[in-house]
């Protein structure tokens, strides 16, 4: 196990210098060069292996890649949403270097000339601070396909008697959103790494370019960290964590390096330029290769693409499309939903912003909205491993939170019928119907249940006249049980009271 300094001790010696690069995978109908499906659209998303693929994918001798147009569109939409200047024309340019999940061996991806460059993004850290994060530029390129190791225990290539290759990945669009250097966020380093992650979430989520789901792949982030003295001007030499694929890691993945390359200095040594890989289970980092540089891959020009040079109209057409900033779009519903700053982080942090939005726009009050989204739904879905979104719909939770202000079901009831909603079960009120789940409103039933009650102890009612209202429970308890939980419990005490009096 590597040697770690105190996160703050190591910030007393050495300022952190960090940079993102992040890989969207577009949800396009096809891939980037070929007609084949593509399986970051949620329509192939299932799809078996190697059944997603063209002869471009597989690099079959004299095949041509022909560029996605909507591809082209998403990303040009991509980059004006970072702030970024288009370029009135960029180039694909043939990245050299071993693929073996990529059949001609090479990456199309764009190098010197990529199609949005010179943007920023502001970040909202969860106390509110803004940071603007300098965006360099956004590239085009394919993604590789997959490979799975087997043999092993860890599902690692290390151990493994052999992989399987999948191609379905290979050719799926891709933007990559590169940072320049972020100074100056000290101990929020990681804090910053991980808002920005859900900033460009937010962002190709809110643009419908990308199905923006971290735990498939459709954004992936590779973090950049450096130290340097106080007081230094030149960089530290970096390393590059690679491929994290969830908010909570990168955080966890910039502490961490934070921690190994200051133990590492303050003992006189020296950081290796490598790649690193992330391992969740452990918390840690482990080396990966040496970080190539640019001369390495031998780019050249792409001489089966034609340059991309978008007309004007074009651009303004998307610039005229673009949705609310995320940082803008939080404030303003901050205030229109009346939450305190931590109601709001939990809702955000979450990632639950829109279904929230959307449930209170299907007919439901924010503070329900936020009570269903952050509680029993985030519950469920933290214990399947799930995302909340994929249990139920914004619709059904409006409709739930009806039904208990129709005074149909109470909360506990309501859970239940939430249950049936996620088993699959339909929607809340044929959720009600099917298991019969309504509450009671029949005052009859409720007397008939309360005389049985109070039948089986006469001492109650005794206690109630002499003004003992708290013997009332026994009762309420009692008929609430014999009617599954299916009474209102606050109409039951009325009636209870009633018969006191009588």
């Amino acid at each position: 196990m590597a040697k770690l300094m105190d996160f703050d001790k190591a910030l007393e010696m050495f300022e952190p210098v960090i940079g993102l690069e992040v890989h969207v995978e577009l949800n396009t109908k096809t891939k980037m060069f070929s007609a084949a499906g593509n399986p970051a659209n949620e329509e192939f998303h299932d799809a078996e292996p190697n059944t997603l693929i063209a002869p471009v994918d597989l690099g079959l001798p004299g095949s041509m890649p022909v560029v996605n147009a909507e591809a082209i569109r998403s990303s040009i939409s991509l980059g004006l949403a970072l702030g970024c200047s288009i370029a009135p024309s960029s180039r694909f340019a043939r990245k050299n270097y071993f693929y073996p999940d990529l059949g001609k061996n090479y990456q199309i991806s764009q190098y010197d000339e990529p199609i949005a460059f010179e943007g920023s993004v502001e970040v909202e850290l969860e106390d509110g601070e803004i940071i603007v994060v300098p965006i360099e530029r956004a590239h085009m390129e394919e993604d590789a396909g997959k490979l799975t190791h087997v043999g092993g225990s860890s599902g690692r290539i290390q151990g493994a008697s052999s992989s399987l290759v999948d191609y379905n990945r290979a050719g799926v669009p891709l933007v990559e959103i590169v940072t320049k250097p972020i100074f100056g966020t000290e101990h929020k380093a990681p804090e910053v790494a991980k808002a920005y992650l859900a900033t460009i979430r937010d962002i190709a989520r809110g643009l419908g370019i990308s199905e923006a789901r971290m735990e498939r792949g459709n954004i992936r982030c590779d973090a950049n960290v450096s130290l340097r003295p106080r007081g230094a001007e030149k960089l530290g030499t970096r390393t590059e964590t690679k491929n994290v694929n969830s908010m909570r890691s990168v955080e966890r993945a910039v502490r961490y390096e934070i921690r190994r390359q200051a133990a590492i200095l303050a003992d006189g040594g020296s950081i290796t330029q490598e790649t690193r890989h992330w391992h969740e289970d452990t918390g840690e980092t482990s080396p990966g290769r040496p970080k190539s540089d640019a001369d390495d891959y031998r780019y050249f020009p792409e001489p089966d693409l034609l340059p991309v040079a978008p007309s004007e109209e074009l651009i303004e057409e998307l610039r005229a499309k673009l949705p609310e900033a995320p940082a803008a779009k939080r404030r303003r519903l901050k205030g229109e939903w009346g939450f305190t700053d931590l109601e709001f982080q939990d809702v955000a942090n979450a990632g639950l912003t829109d279904v929230v939005e959307q449930t209170i726009a299907a007919g439901t009050t924010a503070a329900a909205a936020r009570k269903w989204w952050t509680g029993e739904i985030a519950r469920v879905a933290n214990a399947e491993g799930r995302e909340a979104s994929d249990l139920v719909t914004p619709a059904h939770v409006a409709e739930l939170q009806q039904l208990v202000d129709a005074g149909t079901l109470t909360d506990k009831l309501a859970r239940q019928v939430l249950e049936g909603v996620i088993a699959g079960e339909g929607s809340p009120q044929q959720v009600v119907d099917t298991r019969g789940l309504a509450v009671v409103s029949d005052d009859g039933a409720l007397i008939a249940a309360i005389d049985e009650a109070l039948a089986s102890q006469p001492d109650v009612l005794e206690k109630i006249k002499s003004g003992k209202v708290q013997a009332a429970g026994a009762v309420i308890g009692a008929v609430m049980k014999a009617m599954k939980g299916q009474a209102d419990a606050a109409r039951v005490r009325e009636l209870v009271l009633e018969r006191a009096q009588a």
